[in-house]
C-alpha cells in the first residue's frame, strides 16, 4: 500500500531543489543550491546542499525541480521524502 502525498508525515518544512541522480531504486540525490554572502569579503558565493530523498514509485528523474520535506531516517543517508515533483525536465 503506498501512501498519498497527504498521507506522507513530515517533520519540518519543505524544500525545492533538481534532481542530479536517479540511478538508484527508490533513491534520489537532491541538489539545492543558495547563495551565502562571505563574512569578511562580502562576495556572494553559489553553494549547494545534496540530500538524499526517498521516492517511493520512482516517479522523478534526472533534471526535475521536486519538493522534498524532512522525515524519519529511511537509511543512513536519507532522511528526506519526495513529496511532489515540481516541474518535469524537457525531453531530449
Amino acid at each position: 500500500m503506498t501512501k498519498t502525498n497527504a498521507e506522507i508525515k513530515t517533520h519540518g518544512p519543505a524544500r525545492i531543489g533538481v534532481v542530479e541522480s536517479d540511478k538508484r531504486d527508490k533513491t534520489r540525490k537532491v541538489v539545492i543550491s543558495y547563495l551565502a554572502k562571505h563574512p569578511k569579503y562580502g562576495k556572494y558565493l553559489r553553494k549547494r546542499t545534496v540530500l538524499h530523498a526517498h521516492d517511493e514509485n520512482n516517479e522523478a528523474h534526472r533534471g526535475d525541480r521536486v519538493e522534498v520535506a524532512p522525515c524519519r531516517p529511511i537509511s543512513k543517508t536519507k532522511t528526506w521524502t519526495i513529496v511532489r515533483v515540481v516541474d518535469k525536465a524537457p525531453q531530449v
